[in-house]
């Protein structure tokens, strides 16, 4: 009885450390100078030109929403795809309502002009 319980305190302990590892670990190990160029806004290698603080046009955040909501139903798709097995028409009539579902979606932002790139 209390071996278990003594487990479960050791994997709470190890799940804690390792959790904040990551998180302590810079506070000791990264560099502390703080250069002319420290709190400039640094991109791919390249100086900046102008502002940092510009306001992107909603398409683009509402076609990255789209594309995320599409790459996780990806998720769900292929581990049904994979264990295709006994009852493979209803897995087949499954997927096929669930791909149905999502090109009604595409159809309604396509009529919505949310994929119409300006």
């Amino acid at each position: 009885m209390v071996s278990e319980y003594g487990f479960f305190g050791a994997l709470l302990v190890i799940g804690a450390v390792l959790g904040l590892a990551p998180v302590i670990a810079p506070l000791f190990l990264a560099p502390r100078s703080l250069g002319d160029k420290t709190r400039d806004t640094y991109e791919c290698g390249m100086e900046t030109e102008g502002s940092a603080w510009v306001r992107f046009d909603i398409a683009y955040y509402l076609f990255a929403l789209i594309f995320v909501a599409f790459e996780v139903d990806v998720l769900y798709i292929l581990p049904v795809a994979v264990v295709f097995g006994e009852y493979a028409w209803r897995d087949l009539i499954e997927l096929s309502l669930f791909i149905g579902i999502l090109f009604l979606a595409v159809i309604y932002a396509w009529r919505k002009g949310v994929l119409h790139w300006r």
